[in-house]
């Protein structure tokens, strides 16, 4: 699968979140339930945020399109496009959106 800023996915998922009232959309582009690597792709409207999310293992963001900032541990960090956001090893974090943007959401959950 090629993900690529003006993707048909990212643009139909961008639209769902347009008119979404949590301005939010997402597809799951690998893995998922009871898989150890998950991957979503998530388009969110500008002011939307992905607050209090628990942090399971290794996560990271890589902005596809737009602006975000995530915080966690004390500390924030601001990426755009083509910029990878690793979440530190805390239970928590918070993302924002500065600017509409589609992000790939990568998580690498603890092996039971």
């Amino acid at each position: 699968m090629q993900i690529s800023a003006d993707s048909a996915l990212v643009e139909a998922l961008a639209r769902e979140a347009a008119a979404a009232p949590s301005g939010r959309a997402g597809r799951t582009v690998h893995g998922g339930n009871g898989r150890v690597l998950g991957q979503t792709l998530v388009a969110l409207r500008r002011g939307a945020a992905l607050d209090e999310n628990p942090n399971p293992a290794e996560t990271t963001f890589l902005v596809i399109r737009g602006r975000v900032r995530l915080a966690a541990d004390g500390e924030a960090q601001a990426g755009g496009p083509m910029e990878l956001l690793a979440v530190p090893d805390t239970p928590e974090y918070d993302l924002e959106v500065l600017e509409d943007a589609v992000v790939l959401l990568t998580v690498a959950r603890r092996s039971t």
